[in-house]
């Protein structure tokens, strides 16, 4: 299955950059502008369980967290949208007291098999490293103040 991996590193102690994923604006704060994202529905917040109803552009998304260690990581998994599989891991690693690195893994399949997903691979992830890029320096960003 195709995968992808970006990481960052982060002036902030690794419960502070946990903490800003918690919040419950985080997700509207990390999302690029473009496409637009509007949260339908949430249930609970990042524990096991949680489920977000998205609106991004003209897909709609329905996610479930199924993992969740404070401090260390989270994961949610695609139940309805774009893709035949996606699961997205958020891992947090302490590097020192005040300095944090942040991972992103995701592991998708798309419909249409093994040809579409050798073909369209490659764009999935040029459009996921610019959606991380963006997600990564907004994290920064608030955590480092």
């Amino acid at each position: 299955m195709p995968s992808f991996e970006c990481s960052v590193e982060i002036e902030a102690p690794v419960e502070a950059v946990f903490a800003f994923h918690e919040h419950p604006d985080a997700l509207r704060r990390l999302s690029p502008p473009f496409p637009p994202l509007k949260v339908l529905r949430r249930s609970g917040g990042l524990e096991a369980g949680a489920e977000v109803d998205l609106e991004i552009g003209p897909l709609t998304w329905q996610a479930r967290h199924t993992a969740y260690e404070r401090n260390r990581l989270f994961v949610d998994e695609q139940v309805r949208g774009p893709f035949r599989r996606w699961v997205h891991q958020h891992v947090f690693e302490a590097l020192g007291p005040a300095r944090s690195r942040l991972t992103d893994r995701v592991v998708f399949e798309l419909p249409g098999g093994r040809l579409v997903n050798r073909v369209a691979a490659p764009a999935v992830r040029i459009a996921l490293r610019q959606m991380f890029a963006h997600r990564h320096a907004v994290t920064k960003h608030a955590c480092e103040l």
